[in-house]
């Protein structure tokens, strides 16, 4: 990736009060057993790598014996809150298998392993120190994706649920050349919607190894959906093309696949097709939305040299006086989020006015 698109490293910022009240509001803000900087105190480590011998950048931890009980009781009694009414009956089925943490990135995270021990499923959740900017990523990918987000905050700690799919970059690297010609027609027509939504709704550093592909089978075909995984780049950076995956060298492989299979008729029809579903999406959601983007409006979570040079290649792009008049990274998304819903019901000569 061109190292000029994207600062070295995005600080972390602080969950505000009237953010922290907009989670309470809608459930997202709950008492937890357990906290980030609790499973920092493990006592060592062992490295994980994968099935081709290549480091994952993943360690797994062990804690001491005294710790290591009340630890995974606890992790227990969080993935009961995640994923049901946070009784205490399900937590003799189930068991930690295993306490993971990255190494690498900004957030490093753990990931934590529970498994039932009556049928062996199994299913990740992860701990991460909480980030408005990672917060606002994902309560605009529940509001403006076709894809439900779970998560929960309390304090400065941050639990997400597990995204399943196969990661991108794997994906690409060993599955994509296998795939038949109508296969990759449809991955093409994805990646061109999956670039327009994050464009719009300002997500960044969309690579290969922060998104992942989700696969279903629908009767004679396979039905192939991009999704993202990573979202702590939501409206940080001043360079627009880091909120377009197709600029990010990681991607290279599937955007040249992309032009040479689809004519750029077919690439805007796609487009345009991806605004309205974000427009109606925006419209069902307009309470809830405009009171997050209260939040960000009112929040600080880029620097003023960025907003001054996002909006102004927003507003060489759209002509859109909106984007010269923004204030903040609030006030941008709010601006494409109206020039998106604008320009459907303009040219939508079905919409009841």
């Amino acid at each position: 990736m061109d190292k000029k698109l994207m600062s070295k490293k995005k600080p972390a910022y602080p969950i505000s009060t009237q953010l922290y009240d907009y989670l309470t509001t809608h459930s997202r803000n709950i008492k937890i057993p357990i906290f980030y900087d609790d499973l920092l105190r493990f006592q060592g480590a062992i490295e994980i790598y994968d099935k081709h011998g290549n480091d994952t950048l993943w360690v797994r931890t062990y804690f001491a014996e005294h710790e290591r009980e009340e630890i995974e009781n606890s992790l227990k009694k969080m993935y009961t809150i995640l994923h049901a009414d946070g009784s205490e009956e399900a937590l003799q089925h189930i068991t930690i298998d295993a306490i993971d943490f990255c190494t690498f990135g900004n957030t490093k995270p753990f990931r934590i392993k529970v498994r039932n021990i009556l049928n062996d499923n199994y299913i990740y959740l992860y701990i991460k120190k909480a980030d408005a900017s990672r917060i606002y990523g994902l309560e605009l990918e529940h509001l403006l994706s076709p894809n439900h987000i779970n998560f929960l905050v309390h304090q400065d700690t941050i639990i997400e649920e597990h995204i399943s799919g196969i990661p991108g970059d794997t994906f690409i690297e060993e599955n994509l050349e296998n795939c038949s010609e109508q296969d990759k027609m449809a991955i093409a027509k994805e990646f061109v919607k999956f670039n327009e939504r994050c464009f719009i709704r300002l997500l960044g550093d969309m690579r290969s190894y922060n998104y992942v592909f989700v696969l279903t089978h629908d009767f004679d075909r396979i039905d192939y959906r991009i999704r993202a995984i990573d979202f702590d780049q939501q409206s940080f950076e001043g360079n627009s093309k880091v909120y377009k995956p197709q600029f990010l060298k990681e991607n290279n492989k599937i955007v040249q696949m992309t032009l040479e299979l689809l004519q750029e008729t077919s690439m805007e029809q796609y487009r345009n097709e991806e605004r309205s579903l974000l427009a109606k999406r925006a419209s069902s959601e307009n309470e809830r939305l405009t009171s997050l983007l209260e939040c960000m409006k009112n929040d600080h979570i880029s620097t003023p040299e960025k907003i001054k040079e996002l909006k102004k290649e927003l507003f060489s792009l759209t002509k859109d006086v909106q984007f010269r008049r923004s204030k903040n990274m609030g006030d941008i998304v709010t601006s494409a989020l109206n020039f998106v819903k604008r320009n459907y019901e303009n040219i939508n000569p079905y919409i009841i006015r």
